[in-house]
């Protein structure tokens, strides 16, 4: 046997042995009923996180039926130009740049909302548009004062950022989009569907975790942060997402 040979058995013998250990896990767990929060747990420690990193959490009420909710700069420094960050489908804003934010929060005054109906944004409006969102998000920024600012977008938050840009040419400055559809044709979007083979809703709002498990698999490309969470853990965390 090569040392090829023998590295891909080990790999096979200690996945199988993780993938056990996972399944054990998650059985005792709800076996012995034991209330685990894991999801207030990483909400304390995301959240102080992003203390650390000279951010603060802020509410804005844009009218009687809307509020946004917003991770700006704990002392704006106005020698720092404004960056606002745009989450994709699905969750908050924190979790999704929480490796960007250090750097970044060292040259930009930051600004990260979560979009309408995700984290603690929500409206009692109809509107489900990119256009409602992207008038939303401007107007959240105009009342913390940001009158001009770039943005860097991703997945669903690049059709936000692309409607910003267009319907408010005098406040973007510069735009980054970032794994997102808005350039791709309908035949490359069909395309991309049939690889996946399954329905897109099905997997943008996980009903199960082997859903979950697709989900993050299709969207994550150098490693996979649940891969050995166990079951009762990512159910916790569907059940806060969606409900």
């Amino acid at each position: 046997m090569d040392s090829v040979e023998l590295l891909h058995g080990l790999s096979s013998y200690f996945s199988t042995i993780l993938a056990f250990l996972r399944q054990l896990l998650t059985g005792l767990l709800e076996t012995l009923r034991i209330p685990f929060y894991f999801t207030l747990v990483v909400d304390v420690v995301v959240s102080t996180y992003y203390k650390f990193c000279g951010l603060s959490p802020l509410t804005v009420d844009l009218d009687d039926q809307t509020t946004m909710h917003f991770w700006t700069p704990y002392r704006r420094q106005f020698h720092k130009p404004n960056l606002v960050m745009i989450h994709g489908y699905g969750g908050d804003t924190r979790l999704q740049f929480i490796y960007q934010v250090p750097s970044l929060s060292q040259k930009f005054n930051l600004y990260l909302p979560d979009l309408l109906f995700f984290g603690k944004s929500y409206s009692k409006r109809p509107d489900r548009t990119d256009m409602f969102q992207a008038s939303c998000v401007v107007k959240g920024l105009k009342k913390l004062g940001v009158d001009r600012f770039s943005v860097y977008s991703i997945s669903y938050g690049g059709y936000v950022a692309y409607e910003m840009a267009e319907m408010y040419p005098k406040e973007v400055e510069k735009v980054v989009i970032v794994s997102t559809g808005v350039g791709c044709s309908e035949e490359q979007k069909r395309e991309q569907l049939k690889k996946i083979g399954r329905d897109p809703k099905e997997l943008l709002l996980p009903a199960t975790t082997s859903d979950l498990r697709q989900l993050v698999n299709l969207t994550v490309y150098k490693c996979n942060p649940i891969k050995w969470f166990p079951d009762i853990f990512l159910e916790q965390f569907m059940n806060v997402s969606y409900f």
